[in-house]
């Protein structure tokens, strides 16, 4: 992918002089009678991707609906640039920080551009509507993701990949210095994967801060800085990929025996001679 840090030269969030921070501090969520994650703690590093991973149903999404404010912490807190952030007002919250759920959805008909648009609703206001700045941004987004001559093309019209490329573009425009990504590769074949994960690349090189649930973990092993292993609602291994990513990780977090070696350059760990030994999933 070419580099495109023109396109986002007027974004707030890259030209910030102090990184926006994102962390929790003995963090529980749950839904219902049940709690899924317990005690949490962990910083997410400014500047980097931090992908995080394990095995079905072990809290990964829900640690990113809390770190997103979608989900009220039982106890423990989500600290935005050191504040709890359920107790920051909605626009600033979203001034900061957006996210890209896995279920997102679209009425029918909708544009590409039209889409894009809407990142700009935390800036809009009876005193303040669409601006000249407003569209500036949206085009930004449009270049960066590589839409541009997409722009007036129906979502329900386009590729998987160049969808989902337009939903993260939706999250460029709203010019916030951390994107919060939930399975952004999901429904892909390999192609448009990859396709999305080096604009992700991108984004992260012109300084934003990415987190993203994932579930392939050769996939985050290339493409983060930062990983977060998670099992049962508990992070058991994190840092970078070339340090924590083991065979006895691998076997732990997905019943999978496999041999480990590591990408000639990169260093990034490469899964081979995988066999699995569950009979069930998780």
């Amino acid at each position: 992918m070419t580099d495109r840090t023109e396109a986002t030269a007027h974004s707030t969030a890259v030209g910030n002089d102090r990184a926006t921070t994102l962390g929790t501090r003995e963090l529980v969520l749950g839904y219902g009678e049940r709690n899924v994650i317990g005690g949490l703690t962990v910083e997410i590093p400014p500047g980097k991707i931090t992908a995080i991973v394990g095995p079905n149903g072990c809290g990964k999404s829900t640690l990113l609906a809390g770190l997103a404010r979608i989900l009220a912490p039982r106890s423990g807190t989500v600290l935005l640039d050191g504040r709890d952030i359920n107790t920051l007002p909605t626009r600033e919250v979203a001034h900061k920080l957006a996210l890209l759920p896995q279920d997102a959805s679209a009425p029918d008909g909708l544009t590409v551009e039209e889409l894009i648009q809407f990142g700009r609703q935390p800036y809009r206001s009876l005193m303040r509507q669409w601006s000249p700045r407003d569209a500036e941004i949206v085009q930004a987004a449009l270049h960066a993701t590589q839409l541009e001559q997409l722009a007036d093309r129906p979502l329900d019209a386009l590729s998987g990949g160049q969808r989902q490329r337009a939903w993260i573009a939706m999250t460029v425009a709203q010019d916030t210095p951390l994107l919060l990504l939930d399975e952004p590769t999901s429904a892909l074949d390999l192609g448009h994967q990859i396709e999305v994960l080096e604009l992700v690349r991108e984004l992260s090189r012109q300084g934003k801060t990415v987190v993203m649930v994932i579930h392939d973990l050769p996939s985050a092993c290339r493409y983060a800085d930062h990983l977060i292993a998670m099992h049962q609602g508990e992070i058991i291994a994190q840092g970078r990929p070339a340090d924590v990513v083991t065979e006895a990780l691998v076997e732990r977090l997905y019943g999978v025996r496999c041999t480990l070696l590591h990408e000639p350059g990169t260093g990034a760990p490469l899964i081979i001679n995988p066999v699995s030994i569950r009979h069930s999933t998780d």
